[in-house]
C-alpha cells in the first residue's frame, strides 16, 4: 500500500502539467489540487489523510516560506522607503476589506467562520489553503473561492486597466539586475535553508499556525532583507523554478487528497455569496486605487495592479506588459502576502475562539 501513495503523486502532477500548459502560474498547484481531489473521490482507498505522508505539506510549506522570505530584497524595501504611507495605507486597506469580505461570507452563507475568513484572505492559493488546514479549516471550500478569486483578477483588471490609462506611464523607480551562476550561490542557499529551519522552530514555540510557512517566510525574510542591506545589494540564492513546482504540487496533493463530500455541502450557495463578495472587493480595491492614484499622482495602471487581490507572477506580468511600475507592483503584492499569512491567521483564530466561548454561553444559559 506504500506505492499507492507514490502513485497519487505522479498521476495528480501530471494534471498540474497538463494545467501548466495553460500558462497560468498556478496551473501546477490548481491542476494537482483537482486530479488529487478527484482520487480522494474515486479511490478513497488510495487516498485520504491516512495515507498521504504528513511531511509532504510540511516540505510543500517550507519551500513555499523561503520562496516569499527571499522576496524581501533591496528592490522591495527601496520601494517601500520611497512609498511607504501608500503601501501601508494599500495594506491596511486590504486587511480590512478582506475581513469584511470574509464577514459577508460567513454571515450569508453555511461556511463556517474560520473556512469564510480563510477563503476570501488575499495571500494566494499556496499558502491559504496550507494554513486553513492546520487550524482545521474546510481547504475545499478555500482553495475555491481563492481560485475564484484569482481567475476573476485575472481576467477583469488587466482588461480594465489596459483600456482607462488615467495617467502616463511611471518609470520603475528601480531596475532589476541579472546576474550568471555563482557557485557562492549555493552556500547562500544553505544559509536560508538553515534560516528557515530555525524560523520553524521559533514559530513553533510561538505557536505561529503553520510554522513550516510562516515561521520559515519570516525568518528568510529577515535575514534576506538584512544581509542585502549589509552587503549594498541583492543576496541570491540558487533556487530553480522547479522547486517552486515541487512545493506547489506537494501542497496540492496532500490537501487535495483530504477532500471529502461532506466538504462541498452547501457548495452552491457558498459559491454565489463568495462570487459576491469577492467582485465586492475588486470593485472596493480598484476604487481604492483610482483615489490613491488622484491623491500621489502614481500611476493608475500600477496603483490598480498593485491593489489587486491577485498573485505575484500575475500582477508582475502584467505590469510589465502595460509598461507599469513593476518594482512597485511587486513590492506591495510581496509585503501584502507577508502581512496577510503573519496578521490574519492570529485574528482568525482569535475570532473564532470568542465565537465558539459565545456558543457555549448560549448554551449553558439555555
Amino acid at each position: 500500500m506504500k506505492e499507492n501513495k507514490w502513485i497519487v503523486l505522479i498521476v495528480s502532477a501530471m494534471g498540474g502539467l497538463f494545467l501548466s500548459w495553460t500558462g497560468l502560474s498556478i496551473g501546477w498547484m490548481l491542476g494537482t489540487l483537482i486530479v488529487a481531489a478527484s482520487i480522494s473521490f474515486a479511490f478513497p482507498q488510495f487516498s485520504g489523510a491516512n495515507k498521504i505522508p504528513k511531511s509532504w505539506l510540511s516540505i510543500g510549506q517550507l519551500i513555499l516560506g523561503i520562496e516569499l522570505g527571499q522576496k524581501i530584497n533591496l528592490s522591495v524595501l527601496t520601494a517601500f522607503q520611497s512609498h511607504w504611507v501608500v503601501i501601508s495605507l494599500m495594506l491596511i486597506l486590504s486587511v480590512l476589506f478582506s475581513l469584511l469580505s470574509g464577514f459577508v461570507l460567513w454571515k450569508f452563507s453555511r461556511s463556517d467562520m474560520l473556512t469564510s475568513f480563510f477563503g476570501t484572505a488575499p495571500g494566494g492559493l499556496s499558502a491559504m489553503p496550507a494554513l486553513a488546514e492546520e487550524v482545521g479549516a474546510n481547504t475545499a471550500i478555500v482553495s475555491i473561492i481563492q481560485t475564484m478569486r484569482v481567475f476573476l483578477v485575472v481576467l477583469t483588471i488587466p482588461v480594465i486597466v489596459s483600456l482607462w490609462a488615467i495617467h502616463p506611464a511611471a518609470e520603475p523607480a528601480i531596475q532589476y539586475a541579472s546576474t550568471g551562476f555563482d557557485p557562492l550561490q549555493l552556500l547562500w542557499t544553505a544559509v536560508l535553508v538553515m534560516a528557515a529551519w530555525g524560523g520553524y522552530y521559533v514559530g513553533k514555540y510561538l505557536k505561529f499556525p503553520a510554522p513550516w510557512l510562516l515561521g520559515s517566510m519570516t525568518a528568510v525574510a529577515i535575514v534576506q532583507s538584512l544581509s542585502s542591506v549589509h552587503a549594498g545589494h541583492n543576496m541570491v540564492a540558487y533556487w530553480p523554478h522547479s522547486l517552486i513546482i515541487l512545493s506547489q504540487v506537494l501542497i496540492a496533493v496532500s490537501i487535495g487528497s483530504r477532500f471529502h463530500k461532506k466538504m462541498f455541502a452547501g457548495l452552491k450557495q457558498t459559491i454565489m455569496v463568495g462570487l459576491i463578495s469577492t467582485v465586492g472587493l475588486i470593485a472596493v480595491m480598484f476604487i481604492c486605487a483610482y483615489l490613491v492614484s488622484i491623491l500621489t499622482g502614481i500611476d493608475f495602471k500600477t496603483a490598480a495592479l498593485a491593489f489587486a487581490p491577485g498573485g505575484i507572477a500575475e500582477m508582475a506580468t502584467t505590469a510589465v506588459v502595460l509598461d507599469a511600475d513593476s518594482t512597485f507592483v511587486v513590492a506591495v503584492q510581496v509585503l501584502r502576502i507577508l502581512a496577510v499569512c503573519l496578521i490574519l491567521p492570529p485574528i482568525f483564530r482569535l475570532l473564532h475562539m470568542r465565537e465558539l466561548q459565545k456558543e457555549v454561553h448560549t448554551h449553558a444559559s439555555a
